[in-house]
């Protein structure tokens, strides 16, 4: 048995498993993919009374350990957030699927046809806190990109995990692909993390999904290449020509609307010039944010907290704001590249020359024009669950999902050519 085996010796021979399941997967279409994912949403339905009570299990034991209501919330599932995760696996099967596409393609002078062609990465390691649901969407979208997954979830979400990883398994195998390309790491052992970070030859690529912490220890640790954020410093700035109205609304939304994820701003930029920015403090005080600015942000409004050199370098996943204002769209972007994650920046004007030098100058993975950076989200980009956000720039940015999941081979075509 697999669980019985050192951490490094169980990370091996799911590696070796799951290599030869990617091999599998290589040589079914994209129909048979999409057929396996639809019979492991019908299996999660089915097996949803299972799934629930070791949910329950799961989330009784966190809160004698005293986890955090955030994190409680992320680890409970009931049935209608049960039925989103059926439905996302579902989503998932009806994307297009890019294997096989063909990026670009040309012809040299002697006669060789050259194609760039979209291939899958091979074994995906994946490494979570909290979300049960992170299996069922990790899972699909290594699936339906053609790739093998190592899913090694949290240990507050060990039994949720587990049921979900069986069900899902067993409408894989029922569909005719195999079950070692859906695989979990059976241990709560942390040392199967470091297995895995070690994986090199066995494992492609590893996604970390969770707190800065893990994050930090997977990107220092690794010797398999790592696609991940670390913070999410997002800005918001507010230009002279934004629309009142619409700066109101977009700075409350980037903040408020969910203050605990990656894509939440965590600092508020305001034009000097911009003709009147107390009503966006005070509309920010009145939903119950803590402002902390300098002292032009103090000025302003009385409330407003003074900001120490960490505030603008802190991913607060909390109802805390920095605020600074700046001198223009120079001047807003010389404070994002001082202190943002390169995750998400917005820019709100109805200036459109400015709104290009924004978006064209700052160096993040999302750049936005009068949108709420709270948009930073796979499905809201329409590319249905996301495997993560990646803020490196190699390989993908942004919300990651199957296209990321794929990198491209050459295929070369000739008529019997020799090399001169």
């Amino acid at each position: 048995m697999t669980d019985q085996l050192s951490p490094e010796a169980l990370i091996r021979t799911m590696g070796e498993q799951a290599r030869a399941a990617s091999a599998i997967l290589t040589r079914h279409s994209t129909a048979e993919k999409a057929a396996a994912l639809r019979a492991a949403a019908t299996a999660i339905r089915r097996h949803a009374p299972a799934i629930l009570a070791a949910n329950a299990k799961d989330f009784e034991a966190g809160k004698a350990r005293g986890l955090t209501s955030a994190l409680l919330d992320r680890l409970a599932l009931d049935d209608t957030r049960l039925e989103g995760v059926a439905a996302g696996v579902e989503a998932v099967a009806a994307l297009p699927d890019p294997v096989g596409q063909v990026i670009d393609q040309s012809e040299r002078p002697n006669g060789l046809k050259l194609s760039r062609v979209r291939v899958p990465l091979g074994v995906v390691g994946i490494i979570y806190e909290s979300r049960p649901n992170v299996t069922a969407d990790a899972a699909a979208l290594c699936l339906m990109s053609g790739n093998a997954a190592i899913l090694r979830g949290g240990s507050e979400a060990i039994h949720s995990n587990t049921a979900l990883h069986a069900a899902m398994v067993e409408g894989v195998t029922a569909a005719g692909l195999p079950g070692d390309a859906i695989q979990l790491v059976p241990t709560t052992d942390r040392a199967a993390v470091g297995a895995m970070l070690a994986a090199h030859g066995l494992i492609d690529i590893i996604v970390p999904r969770g707190g800065k912490a893990l994050v930090e220890r997977v990107q220092n640790d690794a010797r398999v290449p790592v696609l991940a954020h670390l913070d999410g410093i997002c800005h918001t700035y507010v230009d002279k020509a934004a629309d009142p109205d619409k700066a109101l609304a977009l700075a409350v939304n980037a903040k408020m609307r969910r203050t605990g994820i990656c894509g939440a701003t965590e600092t508020l930029l305001i034009d000097s010039a911009y003709a009147n920015p107390a009503p966006i403090l005070s509309a920010l005080i009145a939903k119950g944010c803590e402002l902390r600015g300098d002292k032009a942000a103090q000025a302003i409004d009385a409330r407003v907290e003074p900001a120490t050199a960490e505030d603008w370098d802190t991913e607060y996943l909390d109802a805390i704001l920095s605020v600074a204002l700046v001198d223009g769209v120079e001047g807003a972007m010389a404070h994002i590249a001082r202190h943002s994650s390169a995750h998400t920046d917005a820019i709100i004007t109805e200036d459109a020359d400015a709104a290009e030098r924004f978006l064209n100058g700052v160096d993040s993975a999302i750049v936005m024009h009068n949108a709420s950076t709270q948009f930073a989200d796979g499905g809201e980009f329409g590319l249905g669950a996301e495997i993560g956000i990646a803020t490196g720039r190699l390989h993908a940015r942004g919300p990651v999902a199957l296209e990321g999941l794929t990198t491209y081979k050459w295929q070369v075509r000739g008529t019997g050519q020799t090399r001169p």
